[in-house]
């Protein structure tokens, strides 16, 4: 073998050690897509994992009995089923998280859908990714119907006294705010109190159930939250007369389901399952069973945001 052969050996060689990494390079991607792997994974182990954050009714929480329920669990049941159509029907297991480690959960593949009263953001989009949304509201508070006139005219957007106006109305009245911590209204909050210069004590609560005894107390006089999540305690209140809920919504506040970035098959089925589901008799019932007279409005409202097949 002459030298000029072995250099055309090697060159040969070398073409094809680049065209195997080349098309290694193409392949491992496609073989270890998230997409692929979640539903496989389901498949597989005839299981899927559902992260809930409780004390959020009627959303999300355990009922009478200790099992999960809610608006949002009961939409994360309806794609269990869409998956069950296609295969064997998986088993469900429950994943309990807090808001604050919610996102992570479902990032590091420890769940495989987040269902609650979960906003979907940008900022959050870093971390996953979201359904079609299953909900809209806004921010705004309940106050108790003795609060300052100044907390009844803000929220009810309507004018309580006519001018001139008393000093307890002046932004230099020390606002007594609650929220729950860790959510997009406590940012939306802080941000509002900071930019119109009120002087506020802002009281941070683990759950929706602790900040609404503070106003049942008093040691609040005010409580902020999405107005749905408002409306339940209200509702389930002692004495519901004895609070106002505000009209005024200081955000929008779209509700989804999360699930791994990435997973483009797994979204296309959660969101082909819901939009299916919108347009059956028994999602105005599903509505009225949580949202009462209200149901007919939003189901006008998720439908608009619907994806025709």
């Amino acid at each position: 073998m002459t030298t000029n052969d072995r250099l055309r050996g090697t060159a040969r060689v070398r073409r094809l050690l680049v065209l195997f990494l080349v098309g290694a390079c193409i392949v491992l991607p496609r073989a270890t897509s998230s997409s692929a792997q979640t539903l496989d994974r389901i498949a597989e182990t005839k299981r899927i994992k559902i992260a809930v954050v409780s004390a959020q009714p009627p959303f999300a929480y355990r009922d009478e009995t200790g099992k999960y329920a809610g608006y949002a669990v009961d939409l994360c049941n309806i794609v269990t089923q869409e998956i069950g159509r296609r295969a064997t029907s998986p088993s469900v297991e429950y994943v309990e998280t807090s808001l604050a480690d919610a996102f992570d959960t479902v990032a590091a593949g420890r769940a495989d859908m987040l269902c609650g009263a979960v906003t979907a953001t940008l900022t959050r989009r870093e971390t996953v990714d979201f359904s079609k949304p299953i909900f809209i509201t806004g921010a705004t508070a309940l106050l108790r119907a003795g609060a300052p006139p100044i907390f009844r005219e803000f929220f009810s957007g309507e004018r309580q006294v006519l001018p001139p106006r008393s000093l307890e109305l002046t932004p230099f009245a020390v606002l007594r705010l609650g929220v729950r911590d860790d959510t997009t209204t406590e940012t939306a909050l802080r941000d509002a109190v900071k930019r119109q210069g009120y002087k506020a004590d802002i009281s941070v609560f683990s759950t929706h159930s602790d900040g609404f005894a503070a106003l049942e107390r008093g040691t609040i006089d005010a409580y902020f939250a999405d107005r749905a999540l408002l409306a339940d305690l209200q509702a389930k209140a002692r004495r519901p007369s004895d609070y106002v809920l505000g009209k005024r919504l200081f955000t929008r506040e779209p509700y989804a389901i999360a699930l791994r970035r990435g997973d483009s098959d797994f979204r296309l089925l959660i969101d082909r399952a819901l939009s299916r589901f919108y347009a059956t008799p028994e999602f105005l019932t599903q509505l009225s069973r949580y949202f009462g007279s209200g149901a007919a409005d939003i189901q006008g409202q998720v439908r608009a945001l619907s994806i025709g097949e």
